[in-house]
């Protein structure tokens, strides 16, 4: 198996232009390379057969997140990642224009959230309306920020009832934060709400639900990318196998869990069938609109917390790719190629 890898750098656009409007290409050029950021999905290529299907060179990028992504997209060393919903937003703001490609969430987001909001110990809050007064882990230009904008608004509260206290959302800082006492409140996922529990619950570590879904997922790249008419139709082409791809993990849930949670992420089997079950089952919207139109709420609440200009959400979607998904898992669903 190919170790994942970071990209050194992705080639300028070689292919010829192609506009906005224009019909995506049906074949891929021989000698077409994409660097792709999307680490466990490099495992699931392999591990299912799938990347043998696709027919250009992959630079797989160890790359994933927002802030990482977009460094490498104005770095031009990246040309494809795979991030939440909030990092298309904060690129189109601040300069770099780029499109979604594909798009994904849970089929009961929340019964599977990806976030809880934890609460440091002592602190009396059981309730989103207790939020009132106190500290609050904030990331800007992150999925966590924009959940903790959505989570005030839901609760009544601005900006000035509470007091935003800016960190990356990296690592543990969020949990470190928490049980240091530096703020009241969190967003954690993951493994991260287990062992803040089992490490802090006994000195009154707790987490409350934020009741908002909290899933989408999606793959995005830069407009510039998307105009190389080569490099368009080797994204394409990736997009077609991606859902397929994730579902064949779900389908081999202890291949996966050994291979990607235990061998590569560290953790043990246990944390891995944690993770495995909080994601629950995986959607794959066919048609975007209802897409488009909870993140077009989501962009108006974090402009209006923000300060940015609000953005039209269609205008962050390319609909040439929107049906890719859907035909991949239609013709591969969860048994991959091997």
């Amino acid at each position: 198996m190919a170790a994942l890898a970071l990209a050194a750098c992705s080639e300028e656009p070689t292919g010829p232009a192609l506009a906005a409007d224009a019909a995506l290409p049906t074949a891929v050029p021989d000698g077409t390379k994409i660097v792709i950021g999307d680490p466990a999905q490099q495992l699931s290529f392999e591990l299912s057969g799938l990347a043998k299907l696709l027919e250009f060179e992959v630079e797989w990028a160890n790359i994933s997140g927002g802030p990482k992504s977009a460094e490498a997209f104005r770095a031009k060393s990246l040309d494809l990642s795979s991030v939440a919903d909030i990092p298309p937003i904060h690129t189109n703001w601040t300069g770099l224009p780029t499109r979604i490609v594909a798009a994904s969430g849970r089929k009961d987001p929340l019964g599977h959230p990806i976030y809880d909001l934890g609460v440091t110990p002592g602190a009396d809050i059981t309730s989103l309306e207790d939020l009132r007064g106190h500290r609050i882990a904030y990331s800007p230009g992150q999925a966590q920020g924009a959940l903790i904008l959505r989570v005030l608004n839901a609760a009544g509260l601005s900006q000035d009832d509470v007091e935003l206290v800016e960190l990356p959302s990296t690592a543990d800082v969020y949990t470190n934060a928490l049980a240091g006492g530096e703020v009241d409140v969190a967003p954690i996922g993951g493994t991260q709400v287990k062992v803040y529990i089992n490490k802090y619950g006994v000195d009154g570590a707790t987490t409350i639900p934020h009741g908002l879904r909290d899933d989408p997922g999606v793959l995005y790249a830069p407009v510039e990318v998307l105009e190389d008419a080569d490099k368009a139709a080797a994204i394409a082409q990736y997009v077609r196998l991606w859902g397929a791809a994730r579902l064949w993990a779900k389908a081999n849930p202890e291949e996966w869990i050994n291979a990607w949670y235990v061998d590569h992420e560290g953790l043990s089997y246990e944390d891995g069938e944690y993770l495995v079950e909080r994601e629950g089952e995986l959607d794959f919207p066919e048609n975007w609109d209802e897409t488009i139109e909870r993140h077009q709420e989501t962009i108006e609440v974090v402009a209006d917390g923000t300060g940015y200009p609000v953005l039209d959400a269609e205008d962050l979607y390319d609909r040439r790719f929107e049906s890719l998904v859907t035909e991949g898992i239609a013709e591969y669903g969860e048994g991959g190629a091997a």
